[in-house]
């Protein structure tokens, strides 16, 4: 107001600053900054560009103890905002996903197979690797899958030395054995069992219980006997 009055009215200075209250120093005061504020908004520009990771802490200590710069952080972070440098990273969004379709219900047998290697190992140490294919309407495991892959005539065909493996393999005879509450005689246990809730905390007693049918259904089961009697071997301590 009084630069305007002394530009507009030509008034002179001290008559203006008097009028207005303003002291003559004030009314010479020039900024000198700008050219600092510059220098610094081209630094944050600059380290914000090519470190995109770096928020305002890394950039002032960058500037305050390499570049030896003191400035006050108070002023770097009033240009760092300023500049809106602090709003340049966004958070993610969220991959909208389209709801994948159902799985086809198999009406009855031989109509979808599910397949795929499962991994385990022997108690001396020996690493199996077994193919399985399964029908999806009774879960039930085609047995000698690899033995049958193996015969067919697309392997015999085939030259390939990647497949030598696979077709050198030994014949393995799988044996499906169904486990279940209902193949137990005791039915009082069957209704304890089977109104057990689904949980990793299960009372001490319940854990015992579920063992024990475990241990009898698997060895009461006639694939289990027919494959302990097809090795020559036999089930003590029962």
């Amino acid at each position: 107001m009084v630069q305007k009055a002394v530009r507009e009215k030509a008034i002179p200075i001290r008559l203006a600053c008097a009028i207005f209250s303003v002291s003559e120093t004030c009314y010479h005061y020039e900024a000198k900054n700008n050219v600092q504020n510059e220098l610094i908004a081209n630094w944050l520009i600059r380290l914000t560009d090519n470190n995109r990771s770096w928020g305002f802490g890394l950039c002032y200590l960058y500037l305050r103890n390499v570049k030896n710069y003191t400035w006050n952080h108070k002023r770097i972070y009033r240009i760092y905002r300023e500049l809106e440098l602090n709003l340049r990273i966004k958070p993610r969004k969220r991959l909208v996903r389209d709801k994948p379709d159902a799985l086809v219900v198999p009406l009855s047998i031989n109509q979808v197979w599910s397949m795929d290697f499962m991994h385990d190992q022997l108690q001396d140490g020996r690493s199996i690797r077994l193919f399985n294919v399964i029908d999806d309407f009774n879960r039930e495991a085609l047995p000698n899958s690899m033995r049958t892959l193996r015969d067919s005539p697309l392997f015999k065909s085939n030259k390939n030395p990647e497949l030598a493996k696979i077709i050198n393999t030994p014949n393995i005879d799988l044996y499906a054995v169904n486990v279940a509450f209902n193949m137990l005689e005791d039915k009082a246990e069957f209704e304890y069992l089977n109104n057990l809730p689904t949980s990793f905390a299960l009372p001490p007693e319940a854990v015992d219980r579920l063992r024990a049918a475990a241990k009898k259904i698997i060895f009461d089961s006639p694939e289990v006997k027919k494959a302990m009697t097809s090795y020559g071997s036999k089930i003590i301590n029962k």
